[in-house]
């Protein structure tokens, strides 16, 4: 295995000798059986100027390897979902342990129970949990969980939040300026083709960040919401961070006209804090959705809340169900990674690298002349290419995506591996060290000089 500092490769996309030749061989054979050749429509077919991905075959601790062998040290981390590092020793033992005593039994499990109880005691609003296998699982049950307890069909989300690929709530992701619709009543648009029309009348668009056009929604639509869901960071689209006092107005207004809130913590949740974003910033949520860090890698998600909501799901008056549900293998997973972050030794960790990153891509943009906003936190943050602090998603349409671009793949041939979009998240793990920091410095250096 290649170890060291990640050098700049002379190849295509890094350097000049041609084509990164295994990417491309295994980009050709998977273009004959994967739809576009990939699994999601959020992988990048191309890796800098080369037209096609990089694919990655093996990780450890903060650094990845691809097919060509060119060593990266990793910011994305799947997304921020491997907290832990690649290959953390204790995960491995937990999932080998749990291996050689079963992989699925389609019945409740030990494991499941320890997991939930974890939970709850890290999460102040958990009064009881339900296990599913992804983010947008735990979204769909969460809000048919808020429109059986309510009664009522409509949810209002916000421009720009990522709620996952489903249909219930894929409304108004990332909508051009010329359907957006105006600032203070914006469209529903949906995100995809094959999504109704009928699904984006009941969800309800609001710019975040704006008290006053959320209050004139809610006077004119509250008697009908069933349910108010946020990303507390927003984490797909430039890491914006809520205004002073704007979580505890959701709280409140929540409250006052008795519809459900739910935070999407499927980012920030155990990432953030140890109890999440509702930790940081002292607002709970009546129903929250969990996955990414829970399980370092492992697929599981969660959604937990509120006795008087959740019962109604233990009672089966609301339906959850699904065959790898709390599966023991990914709740072992998740109970070693929870454990290991209920730490907060790690968590500032975790937090130390990030602001020295975010200190230095500053203090990079400074000196190069380069207009850019960092912003976010230690273990999450986004470089945005812009004049002014993005407060909601439209201020993104003046930031400039394709500096943003140049940007990431001079980095890229510098061995630093972070997101292909211009406007999701760098992600810290407790396995990136000192040397990490000092060689993503010099490469942020020089990368910011290349698109002055």
């Amino acid at each position: 295995m290649a170890s060291g500092k990640p050098q700049a490769s002379p190849v295509l996309g890094f350097g000049a000798n041609g084509s990164l030749r295994a990417s491309q061989a295994l980009f050709e054979r998977a273009q004959c059986v994967l739809a576009g050749g990939i699994s999601s429509s959020a992988r990048s077919t191309s890796t800098g100027s080369a037209p096609h991905p990089l694919y990655i075959c093996r990780g450890r601790g903060s650094r990845i390897w691809d097919a060509d062998d060119h060593e990266f040290i990793d910011y994305l981390l799947s997304y921020g979902a491997v907290i832990l590092g690649h290959g953390n020793a204790g995960l491995v033992e937990a999932l080998r342990s749990q291996l050689e005593r079963g992989t699925m039994f389609g019945t409740c499990n030990t494991v499941e129970v320890d997991l939930a109880e974890q939970i709850c005691r890290m999460v102040r609003s958990a009064d009881l949990v339900r296990f599913a296998n992804s983010g947008s699982e735990a979204i769909m049950a969460a809000v048919r969980a808020a429109r059986g307890f309510t009664g009522k069909n409509k949810i209002l989300k916000f421009e720009g939040h990522y709620h996952g690929w489903v249909d219930v709530l894929a409304i108004s992701n990332r909508p051009g300026a010329e359907e957006a619709g105006p600032v203070e009543a914006p469209h529903s648009v949906p995100h995809s083709r094959g999504i109704p029309a009928s699904i984006a009348k009941d969800v309800l668009i609001c710019p975040w960040n704006e008290p006053k056009i959320l209050k004139n929604l809610l006077d004119r639509h509250g008697a009908e919401i069933a349910g108010v869901i946020a990303e507390p960071i927003v984490a797909n689209n430039a890491c914006i961070m809520p205004q002073p006092g704007y979580l505890e107005l959701l709280r409140e207004e929540c409250t006052r006209r008795g519809i459900v809130l739910i935070f999407d913590e499927i980012v920030t949740g155990f990432r953030v804090a140890p109890g999440g974003a509702q930790e940081l910033f002292g607002v709970d949520a009546d129903l929250t959705v969990y996955s990414k860090a829970i399980g370092s890698g492992m697929p599981i998600s969660a959604f937990v809340g509120k006795r008087s909501i959740m019962e109604l799901v233990a009672a089966n008056r609301i339906k959850h169900g699904g065959t790898y549900n709390g599966n023991p293998i990914c709740a072992a997973a998740a109970l070693f990674t929870l454990r290991t972050l209920a730490d907060r030794a790690v968590q500032d960790r975790i937090r130390r690298h990030g602001e020295a990153v975010m200190e230095a891509l500053r203090r990079a943009a400074r000196d190069a002349h380069v207009p850019c906003i960092i912003q976010g936190l230690g273990s999450m943050f986004q470089i945005v290419f812009a004049e002014v602090p993005p407060v909601h998603y439209r201020d993104l349409y003046r930031a400039d995506m394709k500096r943003y671009e140049a940007f990431r793949n001079a980095l890229l041939v510098r061995g630093i591996h972070c997101n292909t979009s211009p406007l999701a998240c760098w992600f810290v793990s407790a396995a990136h060290t000192d040397d990490d920091l000092e060689q993503t410095t010099a490469a942020i250096e020089t990368s910011m000089k290349t698109v002055a």
